[in-house]
């Protein structure tokens, strides 16, 4: 890692220390690193896209020709009819000699062709429909989990689904409006009003419901144990989704918190959020410390971290003291950096840990480097928020520690990305079989790609250039979708089918892939390229309604975008409802709560 803290060193002096706003010019803004990076990285999106449709082509294409090669042998066996009679005769003695015949059970074992002499075998494929595991025979993980575990983690992802459906119609319909303002003319639908209410649920409904439902499986599978307390999951889940019903209702009603964003919730209702973060985190951390193995497995590292850093965050941001004038924008930027980093990219991180290296069958590929990761985020996260606020009124060597951080936040996404690239390594081969590697790669591809652009953005003049503009909106979905939200659908489609014994039709776990993959891709862009061009037309001088103006196609292709993302949703639905549906409950002869802990 020596060459990443040179790297660190040599970036510092030339996109940190810069005098002053107006040493900045645009001239030549293309040739800036900043820029430059963007592009670079959109690329390696790009590319990775390209691969994976080309290897779900050429399987589909083997498909084909396989289809076509027992086309061809049945029209041989029509062929015999037209043979004469000694041929016939020839084949029969074979047929007779074959009465007698006792296999020894390695006719088909090697890597030879298989030779079927005996007329015993109906169908050979070398590549089984197998979706979802490397394994062939299905997995014994429904009777080893606990029905109570299977209820929650159930329970807490519907919730999740239910709440992103909600979530991002909302999102959708908000899409719409920059393309048709005149839609509606009511103060409770108005933008202002509703653009709040889709991030929140989104964030605290969809991703955070995800989260602690795939968590509780984690810690218990990890620590070998059974869940501390599932009364106090239940509650949980019942302050979050009370949470998200009333914060909604009083954001629509035009009653908010009014200071900062993410934060709109008034106070009496994230301290329900925050009363169940803290269950949470007591349940889980019990539920670690009564493990039946020595070990506290990396998971475990990020996931306590996160609840840690985010009833801290929920304290901090809420509390009215030192939040006059900038003390507020100083923790309005802590508080909406942390709550990304912090919460949603810690815990799913911890995540991906345990589902991706399960999933196929594989440890992880370095444990020191998920130390290493673990460690920088917590050190360079915790003091990058203020780099959204270069160039305010705020002092000069706090903007410039946070785009310090910012550059040393290279550290933790490389090791991360390393770490989950390598564990892919050698079942690259699967890509053609499942959409559970698929999902995973892009969401590592984003998670490099995402926090780099992160990083870049940091930098003085990228910052003059894109602050305030429509590139932020791209850069929170390529980080809140792109990363999160394709790890939380990696996740749930490994676990899910292994518990309830009931996997997905394919066709539409790929269909959900490729919409959302290509909605995000398409909102990403338009947006990153009006936002670049907006932030220029103000640089120039130009009028504020030309901006709008010049806004107008690219909102076209958001709300096209916006629109097979949320398409996407619905698939998902769909999918998550066919899994659990009147799934197949194993009923265990434990009797008592010390062997179930043993079976766990």
């Amino acid at each position: 890692m020596n060459w990443l803290i040179l790297l660190i060193l040599g970036l510092i002096p030339q996109f940190a220390i810069s005098q002053n706003k107006g040493s900045i010019s645009t001239e030549n803004w293309l040739s800036s690193p900043g820029i430059i990076g963007t592009f670079v990285l959109i690329a390696i999106v790009m590319v990775v896209a390209v691969i994976i449709l080309l290897v779900k082509l050429n399987a589909y294409i083997d498909t084909l020709k396989r289809k076509q090669h027992d086309k061809n042998k049945m029209a041989f066996d029509d062929e015999i009819i037209a043979m004469d009679g000694g041929e016939i005769d020839s084949i029969l003695e074979k047929r007779k000699a074959a009465l007698t015949y006792k296999l020894s059970g390695d006719e088909l074992g090697g890597e030879n062709e298989a030779v079927d002499e005996k007329g015993l075998i109906h169908h050979i494929d070398n590549k089984p429909n197998n979706a979802f595991f490397d394994e062939k025979k299905k997995t014994t993980l429904s009777i080893e989990t606990p029905e109570a575990l299977k209820k929650i983690v159930i329970y807490y992802i519907g919730a999740a689904a239910c709440w992103l459906i909600v979530g991002t119609f909302i999102g959708q319909y908000l899409g719409m409006k920059f393309v048709w303002p005149e839609m509606d003319h009511q103060a409770w639908l108005s933008f202002g009003r509703l653009r709040p209410v889709h991030t929140n649920m989104v964030f605290w409904g969809w991703s955070s419901m995800a989260m602690i439902g795939l968590g509780y499986f984690v810690v218990a599978r990890t620590s070998n144990t059974v869940i501390h307390s599932y009364k106090l999951a239940w509650t949980g889940w019942w302050l979050i989704n009370s949470t998200i019903i009333l914060g909604s209702l009083s954001l629509m009603s035009g009653i908010n918190n009014g200071g900062g964003e993410y934060r709109e919730y008034i106070w009496p209702i994230m301290l329900l959020f925050a009363i169940a973060l803290i269950i949470t985190f007591f349940n889980f951390y019990k539920t670690v410390a009564r493990r039946k193995i020595s070990e506290i497995y990396i998971s475990n590292w990020f996931i306590l971290a996160s609840l840690i850093w985010t009833i801290v965050l929920s304290i901090i941001g809420y509390l009215p003291f030192y939040q006059d004038g900038l003390g507020e924008t100083v923790i309005q930027g802590y508080y909406m950096h942390q709550g990304v980093g912090m919460w949603f990219m810690t815990f799913t991180l911890g995540l991906v840990y345990y589902y991706l290296p399960s999933s196929l069958n594989k440890p992880i590929y370095s444990y020191s480097l998920g130390v290493l990761a673990f460690w920088t985020q917590m050190l360079f996260y915790t003091m990058i928020g203020t780099h959204h606020f270069v160039f305010s009124p705020l002092p000069w060597w706090l903007q410039t520690v946070a785009i310090v951080f910012s550059v040393g936040m290279i550290i933790p996404v490389v090791a991360g990305t390393t770490n989950f690239l390598m564990t892919m390594r050698g079942s690259w081969s699967h890509i053609s079989k499942s959409y559970v590697l698929p999902f995973f790669l892009v969401g590592t591809i984003f998670y490099f790609v995402g926090s780099m652009q992160g990083t870049v953005q940091a930098f003085r003049f990228t910052n003059f250039v894109w602050h305030f503009t429509d590139f932020n909106v791209a850069h929170s979905h390529m980080t809140m979708y792109g990363i999160v939200a394709f790890f939380l659908w990696a996740c749930i489609y490994a676990i899910l089918p292994k518990i309830t014994g009931k996997e997905p039709p394919q066709v539409l776990v790929g269909a959900h892939f490729w919409m959302a993959f290509l909605g995000l891709f398409a909102y990403m862009v338009s947006l990153m390229a009006g936002g670049t061009y907006k932030g220029l037309s103000w640089i120039e001088g130009n009028a504020f309604i030309e901006s709008v103006i010049l806004m107008r196609p690219y909102w076209v292709w958001r709300a096209i975008g916006g629109s097979l993302m949320f398409l996407s949703h619905l698939v998902f639905v769909y999918n998550f409802y066919y899994m659990v549906k009147n799934y197949r409950k194993v009923e265990t002869e434990v009797k008592s709560k010390e062997i179930e802990e043993i079976t766990v």
